[in-house]
């Protein structure tokens, strides 16, 4: 059921009532106000806010008419308002002072009525439009707060998931150290549940992290990184990945004397960590993995390497978004994509790059760069040394 539109008020301001008489018979849609003065006209427009004014230069005034119209279009109710002026003299004043429409004293009220409706029309759809707008607006405004409370809704939840699963871990660990009195398929079925759990705490820390680096307030604890806390830090992400990975050959490529790294090594680690989970996934049991690390002039540039299905083309470009990942998996186990999103915050935090080439068939490649120690540590660094 449509709802009907409120009729529009028409002022006109001239010194003869006749006149405004004719145009009333002319427009009996709108409700047609006559003002005699200009006095009038500037007080019985704050009564009823006019979507359309014709000023008749034989208003009597003691200001210039151009003046008093420059006067009422800075009224902010009257931003709306349609102006026009009728007159043979004068009117270059009018047009100075932003009238909409020029009119001659002889124009036929029937002529005149029609130019009215025109200008009416173009006030309707002005506030049409700035109701669409305002609408739209709103929903913005409701979709962010909305994406808001869900997004604390979900750091709450996330939050207090950490300590329940980091309990379900130790419980676990503390069963398996006993082999001799867990019978083997149970020690197996432990294990398995092990990882999943761990699983779900990497998930869980990375959707916290993402979170906060996207928030700007994820903290780097950087320090100098030499060759053999690289080695403990790899060793440690392959025991955060769990028993799949043993499934896997994994080989490691590091040079012996790599130049220091200035980076976080807890976040490093858990970017590994993520990378390695990334490849178990895509690559079947007796599978092979790369990790190679080579130094160039002015960044280490890491390499994990799979001989895994690979990735579709058309995944790549949205691969390191969270919530996204490659519809070509080898395992049906749900996915946030928050593993590679988690990557790329952190790589780039560092001041690196991260990037993946990859080939339907033949596997996957993924890189990333970190930066060197900058050459005004280079003698602290060797002092460490």
């Amino acid at each position: 059921m449509s709802t009907a539109l409120p009729r529009p008020h028409v002022y006109i301001a001239c010194a003869q009532t006749e006149r405004a008489e004719v145009l009333a018979r002319v427009l009996p849609e709108v409700h047609l106000h006559h003002a005699g003065t200009a006095e009038a006209l500037l007080r019985d427009t704050h009564a009823a806010t006019p979507d359309l004014v014709l000023l008749v230069n034989d208003l009597p005034s003691e200001l210039p008419l151009a003046e008093i119209l420059t006067i009422l279009r800075s009224r902010p109710e009257l931003v709306h308002t349609r102006w026009m002026a009728m007159g043979e003299q004068g009117l270059g004043n009018f047009v100075t002072a932003g009238v909409d429409a020029l009119v001659a004293p002889t124009t036929p009220a029937v002529a005149l009525a029609l130019m009215i409706r025109t200008q009416l029309a173009r006030v309707r759809q002005l506030r049409e439009l700035e109701e669409r707008a305002r609408y739209q607006q709103q929903r913005l405004e409701a979709g962010a707060h909305e994406e808001r409370v869900r997004d604390q809704l979900v750091h709450m939840l996330v939050h207090d998931l950490k300590n329940p699963i980091s309990a379900v871990l130790g419980l676990l660990d503390v069963v398996l150290e006993d082999d001799e009195r867990v019978p083997d398929d149970l020690a197996e079925l432990l294990r398995l549940a092990r990882d999943e759990s761990q699983h779900l705490l990497h998930l869980a820390v990375n959707m916290l992290d993402v979170r906060k680096m996207q928030a700007g307030k994820m903290h780097l604890n950087r320090t100098f990184l030499f060759t053999p806390s690289l080695l403990d830090i790899i060793e440690q992400a392959r025991g955060d990945v769990g028993a799949e990975l043993g499934e896997r050959e994994l080989y490691l490529k590091l040079p012996e004397c790599l130049s220091p790294l200035h980076a976080d090594p807890e976040i490093l680690r858990r970017i590994l960590a993520n990378l390695l989970s990334n490849a178990v996934k895509h690559t079947r049991r007796g599978g092979r993995l790369v990790l190679s690390v080579r130094e160039l002039p002015s960044y280490v540039e890491w390499c994990l390497t799979d001989n895994g299905e690979g990735i579709p083309a058309e995944d790549i470009p949205r691969l390191f978004s969270a919530f996204e990942q490659s519809r070509l998996t080898l395992h049906s186990r749900f996915d946030t994509g928050m593993g590679l999103a988690f990557c790329k915050l952190a790589v780039e935090g560092h001041g690196g790059q991260i990037w993946v080439e990859s080939l339907r068939g033949e596997g996957s490649s993924f890189y990333f760069t970190l930066p060197m120690v900058a050459e005004e540590e280079e003698d602290f660094v060797e002092v460490l040394q």
